[in-house]
């Protein structure tokens, strides 16, 4: 097994790098920018023909979107851990990943886009506050979920509480802590060490930047 990742950690990489240290896996990180030109060269572009990051090269299993990403290393590494125990359990992580990805992600990224991506002339407060507005129905869902379980899946942490982490990383700044299982979940989700050494790894990427 030789397993490449593709992209700095303070892209959406930091995802995988995250699931990786949980998985215990080695792994090579190779730490392309957003704008760097090699991820528009022949040879990425062979494993990413988005010509984006992050992506991966798993033993030549080659892939390109984190959250999908990470459901491939829970299910070929971390089967009953990570990953899914029984065939019920693999359902409902598919459903929360893909929950993350359609109903929680493209809000957080209106209100990344309006309060730290655009220059700040570019940017527009409405549209950042329209998004928290919009993110608290999808916390309230969670809220009521978490209220008799810590984890989302299988009464113990899986890709399913770690994409949807991922997805809410920052939870504070996005008015998440008013939800207090919601926030005391997502506290267990970040304070796991492997958790840890990926922010660590962002926070570094980013201070190089």
């Amino acid at each position: 097994m030789a397993l490449t990742i593709y992209g700095t950690a303070a892209s959406r990489a930091m995802r995988t790098l995250w699931a990786a240290e949980e998985l215990g896996l080695p792994y090579e990180h190779v730490k392309l920018g957003f704008n760097t030109p090699d991820i528009k060269s022949p040879e990425f572009l062979k494993i990413n023909p988005n010509g984006m990051i992050p992506a991966i090269d798993d033993g030549g299993v080659r892939m390109f979107e984190s959250l999908a990403i990470n459901l491939h290393l829970a299910r070929q590494y971390g089967a009953g851990a990570l990953g899914a125990a029984t065939p019920a359990e693999d359902a409902h992580i598919l459903q929360w990943t893909l929950w993350a990805a359609t109903e929680v992600e493209p809000i957080v990224r209106q209100w990344f886009t309006h309060t730290v991506y655009l220059p700040e002339a570019e940017r527009q407060p409405a549209q950042a506050a329209a998004a928290l507005e919009a993110l608290k129905p999808k916390y309230a869902i969670l809220e009521g979920v978490l209220g008799d379980q810590d984890w989302l899946v299988g009464g113990r942490f899986t890709v399913a509480d770690l994409n949807l982490a991922a997805v809410l990383s920052r939870l504070a700044e996005l008015g998440g802590t008013a939800w207090p299982r919601l926030a005391a979940w997502h506290a267990r989700c970040m304070s796991r060490p492997a958790a840890v050494k990926a922010l660590a790894m962002r926070a570094a990427a980013l201070a190089a930047n």
